[in-house]
């Protein structure tokens, strides 16, 4: 019979492999408490599938700390300042 500490570890290295998580392995994932990641996935804007699942991809935004929407928006816009008046 496998140990505890055995099992949580196969679990761990098997959501690193999964394109899809459900939210528990999602902050697992992440490594963030539960308020920690709405907030992270409300600034990068991140939500969930159809399904209830996210994606891997986008939640590699988080761990990466990647560019937020909100921060790349405020780069179109000055950018967009930028080249109205010519600077």
């Amino acid at each position: 019979m496998m140990k505890r500490d055995d099992v949580v570890m196969i679990r761990a290295i098997a959501i690193c492999f999964k394109p899809f998580l459900k939210p528990e392995e999602a902050l697992i994932y992440c490594n963030l408490s539960r308020t920690q990641f709405a907030l992270k996935c409300e600034e990068f804007g991140i939500l969930k599938t159809g399904g209830g699942y996210y994606k891997k991809e986008d939640l590699d935004l988080i761990c990466t700390g990647g560019s937020s929407l909100s921060q790349l928006k405020v780069n179109e816009v000055i950018t967009a300042v930028k080249n109205r008046k010519g600077f």
